[in-house]
């Protein structure tokens, strides 16, 4: 039985996926996407326009993950520094659990392709960037960090840090894992944090 149009994408999608998760990280074509699938280039145009309409939809995949289970955390979790805390270790869980995702994140699999891609990219980390600001602000509230805080200094450097460990885990031939150094340069972050702090507070 044929798979439905959905159904077909999604395969498409995943394939794609896949091929994107070896470490050498060559330039993925449509004639070796078609091989994989076993049909013809054709068969994929039919349901996607482009190349880039395909990454397009890994990074909508992304976004929906990565933002279903943040909008997740802001909306159950009160304290705004558990908040910052949970929300970076998404971003690494899903990094080492999503190979070829983090060659997209970091740009690696996004080389030579439409440039629009990167700029949908760059605006997502922009959102993630900005759901980490308002988690620091919300810890201001709370009297965990000074009112008047760089809180988008404090955002930025947070981002910088999950997209160093994306790039060293896709540059490394995915040997080193983001979480690998988690549990202790976490409590370095937590006291980055308190540094800006105006009274000392619990982890």
């Amino acid at each position: 039985m044929a798979a439905k149009p959905g159904e077909r994408r999604l395969q498409i999608l995943q394939a794609l996926a896949e091929m994107l998760e070896t470490p050498k990280g060559e330039k993925i074509t449509t004639a070796a996407l078609a091989a994989r699938l076993d049909c013809s280039e054709a068969a994929l145009y039919r349901h996607f326009a482009s190349k880039a309409q395909m990454f397009e939809g890994l990074i909508d995949f992304i976004e929906q993950s990565l933002f279903g289970v943040i909008n997740q955390v802001t909306s159950e979790e009160s304290r705004g520094l558990r908040q910052v805390e949970l929300i970076l270790s998404l971003l690494l869980h899903f990094s080492q659990k999503n190979r070829g995702m983090t060659r997209v994140l970091i740009g690696d699999a996004l080389v030579g392709e439409n440039e629009r891609l990167q700029v949908r990219i760059n605006a997502l980390l922009d959102k993630v960037e900005a759901a980490l600001k308002q988690s620091l602000r919300i810890a201001a509230t709370q009297e965990n960090l000074k009112p008047d805080a760089d809180f988008g200094a404090l955002a930025n450097l947070l981002r910088c840090y999950v997209t160093g460990r994306w790039e060293q885990y896709g540059r490394s031939g995915f040997t080193r894992e983001p979480l690998a150094e988690w549990p202790r340069q976490w409590p370095m972050l937590y006291f980055a944090c308190l540094s800006q702090a105006g009274a000392p507070v619990s982890a």
